[in-house]
């Protein structure tokens, strides 16, 4: 009986030990778990949070086996306007940002190339030539100021939206337009506009208190801003080069980075780069058709100019070449190479 009594207690104390170590490996999982904050502008119905930020934190979270986990804030729900979600990354405030780049004017002088006046094609092939080029020449643009892209890439061609029918150059004279950056702000003015640069989020007030004619933006924006029942009139252009791109990052806080596990590391490497580029310029031109049909069925006035117009704003555009140019001398930037190498890599990507 003894004997039977002793083995009795070295099961409790096996089973006991096995219920405390248990608990301390249930709680070490928990501590190794790393929460991330995403904060970006918009809402979270919206293409890019929708289809983009979403089921790439989630493939994270999968790939990482729940150690790496996302707290997602739109529409600037931790506070601030967005030109300051550049700042906040870098300050770590924030962990990971999706912006535009071209919220804070001036600050990354070489990636507006990819926002000149008809340079670009499609979202998928210029956002996979776009991180190439961030690969090639942009580096240290964004890693120098605490940085770290996890990708860059634009939308589908933009378009104009506005009150009134734009249906020839002139017709631009004496509008108020908003524009998302500095390059697109010198082209609606090199077009006879007046340009109103704002955050994509403030459009529909702007719009509705009559600060602004009209606005620039892809059509996948426009059912989140309700544009289509704010303006009647869609003007878009014939061609294979699109009127205009903004230029997107999703990156991270350079700090925060570096300070992962190396295994954590690879995960977010392993869905960075051209694939989440491609990832985001499909998502925003698959984003396109809906906010098409809103306006169609709508009975809006779509237009779309014909080759030989669309010829004359294209001429009537060129200054803003040599304008940037001479923008880019003033800094010491070799803005020609620049043009060069973007439209080299647009052309190869665009072919595949």
């Amino acid at each position: 009986m003894a004997g039977l009594e002793r083995e009795d207690t070295m099961l409790k104390q096996l089973l006991l030990a096995g219920i405390v170590t248990g608990g301390l490996v249930g709680a070490a999982s928990a501590q190794d778990v790393i929460t991330l904050k995403i904060h970006q502008p918009i809402p979270p119905q919206a293409t890019i949070p929708a289809k983009f930020i979403k089921p790439w934190a989630d493939k994270v979270t999968a790939e990482s086996g729940g150690r790496l986990v996302f707290e997602i804030y739109p529409a600037m729900q931790l506070g601030g306007a967005p030109p300051a979600l550049i700042d906040q990354v870098r300050d770590g405030f924030v962990d990971m940002i999706w912006t535009l780049p071209g919220y804070t004017p001036g600050r990354f002088p070489k990636t507006e190339v990819f926002e000149l006046p008809f340079f670009t094609t499609t979202a998928e092939p210029t956002s996979r030539a776009l991180q190439q080029f961030y690969a090639e020449e942009l580096v240290d643009e964004f890693e120098s100021q605490g940085i770290h892209i996890i990708a860059m890439h634009v939308h589908s061609p933009g378009l104009i939206h506005s009150k009134v029918p734009i249906a020839k150059l002139e017709d631009m004279k004496g509008l108020n337009l908003r524009g998302p950056t500095r390059a697109v702000n010198l082209l609606l003015a090199e077009l006879g506009a007046t340009a109103v640069g704002m955050p994509v989020p403030a459009v529909p007030e702007a719009l509705s208190k009559g600060a602004i004619d009209g606005a620039v933006v892809p059509w996948e924006v426009t059912p989140s801003l309700k544009l289509s029942e704010l303006v009647t009139n869609h003007t878009s252009f014939s061609g294979d080069r699109g009127f205009y791109v903004a230029t997107f990052i999703f990156a991270m806080n350079k700090a925060r980075y570096e300070s992962l596990p190396d295994d954590l590391r690879k995960v977010i490497d392993d869905n960075s780069g051209v694939f989440a580029a491609e990832w985001a310029g499909k998502a925003m031109t698959e984003g396109d058709a809906p906010g098409l049909k809103i306006a169609q069925d709508r009975g809006n006035n779509i237009i779309v100019l014909d080759a030989a117009e669309t010829e004359r704003w294209r001429q009537a555009a060129e200054p803003v070449y040599a304008k940037w140019l001479a923008e880019m001398a003033e800094k010491g930037i070799d803005g020609q190479a620049l043009i060069d190498k973007a439209r080299a890599l647009i052309d190869k990507e665009s072919a595949m």
